[in-house]
């Protein structure tokens, strides 16, 4: 059936699925565009692709009992392909027909890559490859061998094949690593000309308070009693922009990185470490350029009175958050007054937050204790601190404030800025969402098609403690818009601030090292920009959002491996854990501890036909009538642990 549609050339995204659909999301539509296999003609996931829109798409295939429902919507063709998203992939080697082939470690890839410089005694190596070409009649592409990465299953040869298929670099050009060398050398000690220029706290009492085993230090804490009840509170951040100028092959390789990136066994930095973990970082005793948000503040948490400027510190003392827990724990030890006085402001920061429609999103993360070889011997949930706690407060004061001053000085002129945004939840994403949480026996409510943070707060207050408590804070940051960097600011809804941006951490996001120059810029009276600012700034937050994305797969990738080596070493033993997803073909486990999620097959779930119910996110057998439901508590066996597809199947006890 034709209609007014039908033929028109539209411009999106394709993300394509192991089988070769094909979705493409284009500005303005509200659905992807849906291409089968024979219409997708070479196109990859992440490319940019032109269509054509072809009418209506009806899923013809028979529906499974108890399965998902067929889908329905816009229907479309690749016409012509824009830009390639990648085109190295990260395989092993494989024989065939006398060929030898990449199968790829991207599950999204549908096509394998026929191989024309690869070695026979390299089958069954992992290798990063490239596609040479991929002629139009052609049903694979060819390519060749980039580089061995070595056995598969080694440690080594895993993290490197996690970083390489996401575009990771883990090593610097000679120019920059250069540059950094020659800044390293020529600006210690501090010049004192500078020094003149700057507000001086080096005698005011600073900290810095991180991970134990951080080598790079963004933010400092300071404080001094002004009297009358008030504190100067600081918030120091490493000033990155003095050192790393516009125009510079550092700075280009910085804004093409964007992001740090951390594995579970590594960090591999934006910036060269002579630069991140010396002359940048605010390393303790010693002087240090900062880009300072300084607040003058009641024990309440007001603030009276607000300064930004460059300035020159000296940290006291560098605390881990477990070191500085414990002097709260004590009651006493080093600086215990002025960690206690932060705690106290942070905690009414934080309640002000909430108050303000703030979302409490804290979530679970994992720690890993790895041999010297990366084989991980245990793996557990980090536990979080009021320290932690503490510390994210006044970041999120520093980014709030500061956002609110550069919106103010720019908005006259339409100046761009570089903002964090948080757009307000899509309408069907929430309603999916309610009855999600219905099903576990929720309420939240939904009023034309817009749910409140008040409500999501409160629904995240009833679940505290709860063994569906985790299911649901994950269920609702996936039906939350994603967070996005932008030259224009929509404010921050999971945070509930109206303007939001990242200026806390230049060392490690480049987004932040953009809002310093912008900060500073305005600071000298120069708000002048060029025409094109927005175009650029866009680009640059576009491409920011982009590299984040890959820095978070590329982090959950290392997780997941290792979560899956480690339970390598104990098939067949048993476990408590929680049902965390309901499917049609199985349900999904999550152990308690460490939080390895497996897989149990329907087919394993005992002598009944099992059927999913999707209203009630539950399966029920049909002559039993038993249920299982997400959020269940059960009792596991490890069966499987595939370290390829990085999955394992439990078997329920």
């Amino acid at each position: 059936m034709k209609n007014s549609e039908e033929n028109k050339a539209v411009i999106g995204t394709i993300r394509t699925t192991g089988k070769g659909m094909g979705f493409v999301t284009v500005e303005g539509m509200k659905d992807a565009v849906i291409i089968e296999p024979d219409f997708v003609n070479h196109a990859l996931n992440g490319d940019t692709v032109e269509i054509i829109l072809t009418g209506q798409y009806f899923d013809s295939r028979p529906k499974r009992v108890g399965g998902k429902e067929g889908m329905t919507g816009q229907a479309g063709q690749v016409v012509k392909i824009i830009e390639r998203a990648k085109m190295q992939f990260v395989g092993t080697l494989v024989q065939k027909d006398d060929k030898i082939w990449l199968t790829t470690d991207d599950r999204r890839m549908y096509v394998s890559i026929l191989m024309l410089n690869a070695k026979p005694e390299d089958i069954g190596r992992k290798v990063l490859g490239k596609i040479t070409d991929w002629k139009k009649e052609a049903i694979f592409p060819e390519g060749e061998v980039v580089q061995i990465l070595g056995n598969k299953g080694d440690h080594e040869t895993e993290m490197q094949s996690i970083i390489l298929d996401r575009g990771i670099d883990t090593h610097f050009p000679p120019d920059v690593e250069k540059e950094a060398e020659v800044i390293n050398k020529t600006e210690k000690p501090l010049r004192q000309e500078e020094i003149k220029k700057r507000m001086d706290f080096r005698d005011t009492v600073t900290m810095t308070i991180d991970p134990v085993d951080a080598k790079d230090f963004d933010d400092a804490l300071s404080i001094k009693d002004v009297g009358n009840g008030d504190f100067e509170i600081g918030v120091h951040i490493a000033d990155v922009s003095y050192y790393v100028r516009e125009g510079t092959a550092l700075d280009a390789e910085a804004a093409k990185r964007s992001f740090s990136v951390y594995l579970v066994d590594r960090t591999i930095p934006m910036l060269p470490e002579v630069l991140s973990n010396d002359l940048c970082s605010l390393n303790p005793n010693e002087d240090r350029f900062a880009f300072s948000a300084v607040f003058t503040m009641n024990m309440d948490g007001h603030i009276k009175t607000r300064w930004f400027g460059r300035s020159v510190i000296h940290s006291n003392k560098r605390f881990s958050y477990e070191s500085a827990q414990d002097v709260l724990n004590a009651g006493k030890g080093d600086f215990f007054p002025e960690l206690s006085t932060f705690n106290a402001i942070a905690k009414k920061l934080m309640k002000a937050k909430f108050a303000n429609g703030a979302i409490e999103f804290e979530q679970d993360e994992v720690r890993f204790i790895l041999d010297k070889n990366g084989k991980p011997l245990d793996v557990f949930k980090k536990e979080r601190l009021e320290t932690h706690k503490l510390v994210e407060e006044f970041m999120l004061l520093a980014n709030r404030e500061v956002a609110k001053f550069i919106y103010d000085n720019t908005k006259d002129t339409d100046n761009a800025g570089m903002y964090r945004n948080h757009d307000t939840p899509d309408g069907e994403r929430i309603a999916e969402l309610s009855l999600f949480i219905q099903a576990l026996g929720y309420h939240l409510p939904v009023r034309q098609g817009k749910v409140t943070s008040q409500d999501i707060n409160k629904l995240m207050l009833e679940i505290e403690g709860k063994p569906e408590e985790s299911l649901i804070k994950t269920a609702t940051i996936r039906s939350m818009a994603k967070a996005v960097y932008s030259p224009t600011s929509i404010g921050h809804f999971g945070l509930g601030f109206s303007f939001y941006t990242h200026f806390t951490s230049p060392i490690r996001r480049y987004p932040d090292l953009m809002v310093h120059r912008i900060l500073a810029s305005i600071l000298s009276g120069n708000k002048k920009k060029v025409k094109d600012e927005h175009s650029i700034f866009r680009s640059i937050a576009n491409h920011a959002t982009e590299r984040e994305i890959a820095a978070s797969e590329a982090e959950r990738a290392s997780i997941k491996y290792k979560q899956v080596e480690y339970m390598t070493e104990h098939i067949g033993e048993q476990f408590d854990g929680i049902i965390s997803g309901v499917t049609d073909w199985g349900l999904y486990v999550e152990d308690n501890r460490t939080k390895c999620e497996g897989m149990v097959p329907l087919r394993d779930l005992g002598d009944d036909f099992y059927i999913f119910n999707k209203k009630t996110y539950s399966v029920e057998g049909q002559r039993t009538k038993k249920k299982f439901r997400l959020g269940d508590k059960v009792r596991f066996k490890v069966m499987k642990a595939d370290l390829d597809a990085k999955t394992l199947d439990y078997k329920l006890i």
